[in-house]
């Protein structure tokens, strides 16, 4: 099953952080919108998605499988909750997705970056800095870095940059 990983990143390079007061952008949002309708799901962490889900109501996902990795969740009505990376996977896999497109919260990301699953990255760099913000990483541990292969750049309005890389899953290096 092909995993790719959509996040929005600030111009300097943090996870972009949004809230009330700063929303993400309207075209990072219909980016993702558009990706999770393509691949016909998404996987995303559990205050990432009550974060999403806002008033309530399936919005322009309906008809979308939702997997929800939380570790302490035991049901959340209308998705299906995971408790792993693995598991949320094996769940689409037996549902019949080709690809699975994981979409929310740092901690879910860098779950499955550190886990190496992950075949795409796909970062909407967002025109705005951040002063505090949080980190992508591969590993928390050591120094180990992949190298990548830019498949597609394009604009998409509003200052947004779209950014798509295949990552080699054998390819990983420490230094």
């Amino acid at each position: 099953m092909k995993t790719i990983l959509w996040a929005t990143l600030t111009a300097n390079g943090n996870y972009a952080q949004s809230g009330p007061e700063h929303p993400p952008k309207k075209e990072a949002l219909d980016d993702f919108a558009a990706h999770a309708k393509a691949v016909g799901n998404f996987i995303v962490g559990r205050r990432t998605f009550e974060g999403m889900r806002g008033n309530g109501g399936p919005g322009p996902f309906a008809g979308i499988d939702i997997v929800v990795v939380s570790k302490n969740a035991s049901e959340i009505p209308g998705v299906t909750v995971a408790r792993s990376p693995k598991e949320a996977l094996d769940y689409l896999k037996q549902k019949g997705h080709q690809s699975a497109l994981i979409s929310g919260g740092a901690d879910i990301h860098n779950s499955f970056l550190g886990q190496g699953l992950v075949d795409e990255v796909i970062f909407n760099v967002a025109p705005v800095l951040e002063g505090k913000g949080l980190n992508l990483l591969i590993d928390k541990d050591s120094y180990r870095y992949k190298h990548v292969q830019l498949l597609e750049c394009k604009p998409l309005g509003g200052g947004v940059v779209h950014l798509r890389y295949a990552i080699d899953r054998a390819d990983s290096q420490e230094v």
